[in-house]
């Protein structure tokens, strides 16, 4: 699946292939309610035209307004929506929800040197890892390094004037087996933006299953999807939720040995001490292998209902995605 971030790049690409100039806009910040996360982009030229989004669309009038008008024509400017701000240049939209928007607003021309930073931001948001895009703001300067698949998408130096953004591929779920619990962790993934997979072989389980539209069905062994080729990125979360350890049990060891970033999977404590137990035992598993997997899975919420279940586990995974520590809850 390909995310809305990655189409926007694609068509930046296109246009500078076409020798015309874009303008690429990036969220940097939200403050209050927000359709639009930071790290966002969309991409836009003088005639009107654009790809993705900012906001629920009074920005994107908006600014599609001011850039017909030539009012960015620098390379690079931080940009404020839903807040008038103090100098005379600050938008005067003031969003419906009572957010506030930063942008961080690139004029690119058609050169060379731009096709290929895009291009490289375009094989990192369909490739296996994530890089870091860096702009200087005093002269538009940017280059790209390797990241962490966790924390903040976005960092902003003040003191260098430099913004920092995380790129990589979309965020993905396996779902290790169906059950009720996985049903419900597949829709709150998807609320969230999530690629969504879920695997089981049992037909006599999944046969008259209901899963949200979106969510891909793969009549297969977890562990054997797990360990294929491409599967897994440091953007994916692996979730085993059926209390069957013929499921639960492989589909760890498979995990542990890929880059996901999250890896758990369901029972009580002491359900998860006997299963550490025999992961290390039978399955060969080392001590930080074990160690990577989020046993008991989830927020201790108190959940009692597979709804519930599935809210503590989806929190916790966007938890470990930005980069927070339970004790920062």
């Amino acid at each position: 699946m390909q995310s809305l971030d990655a189409r926007v790049v694609e068509q930046a690409i296109e246009w500078l292939g076409n020798g015309r100039t874009i303008w690429l806009c990036t969220v940097l910040s939200t403050f209050g309610s927000s359709p639009r996360e930071p790290g966002s982009l969309m991409v836009a030229t003088s005639d009107g035209h654009h790809v993705g989004s900012l906001s629920g669309g009074c920005v994107e009038e908006d600014f599609l307004e001011r850039v017909a008008a030539r009012e960015y024509e620098q390379p690079a400017v931080i940009v404020r929506y839903g807040d008038p701000g103090n100098s005379p240049e600050s938008p005067r939209i003031r969003l419906p929800c009572g957010g506030i928007l930063d942008v961080l607003v690139e004029r690119m021309v058609a050169t060379a040197k731009t096709r290929d930073h895009l291009e490289r931001i375009q094989q990192a948001l369909s490739g296996q890892n994530e890089i870091a895009r860096h702009i200087r703001l005093t002269d538009a300067v940017w280059w790209l390094s390797d990241a962490e698949p966790t924390g903040p998408r976005v960092l902003q130096n003040e003191t260098e004037e430099t913004v920092t953004v995380r790129i990589g591929p979309v965020a993905k779920l396996i779902l290790a087996g169906y059950s009720t619990v996985s049903e419900a962790c597949a829709q709150f993934a998807l609320s969230l933006g999530y690629e969504v997979v879920l695997c089981d072989p049992r037909e006599e389980v999944t046969n008259g299953m209901s899963l949200p539209p979106g969510v891909e069905f793969v009549p297969q062994l977890p562990s054997l999807y797990i360990a294929s080729p491409g599967a897994c990125t440091p953007s994916t979360a692996i979730v085993a939720a059926t209390h069957d350890p013929r499921i639960d049990d492989l589909a760890m060891m498979a995990a542990v040995k890929t880059s996901a970033s999250y890896i758990g999977v369901m029972g009580s404590v002491r359900t998860s001490q006997a299963r550490s137990e025999r992961l290390r035992r039978t399955g060969g598993l080392s001590k930080e292998d074990v160690e990577r997997i989020h046993m008991p899975i989830g927020l201790n919420l108190g959940s009692k209902t597979p709804s519930e279940i599935a809210l503590a586990i989806v929190a916790d995974m966007v938890r470990v995605r930005r980069g927070r520590s339970r004790v920062e809850l």
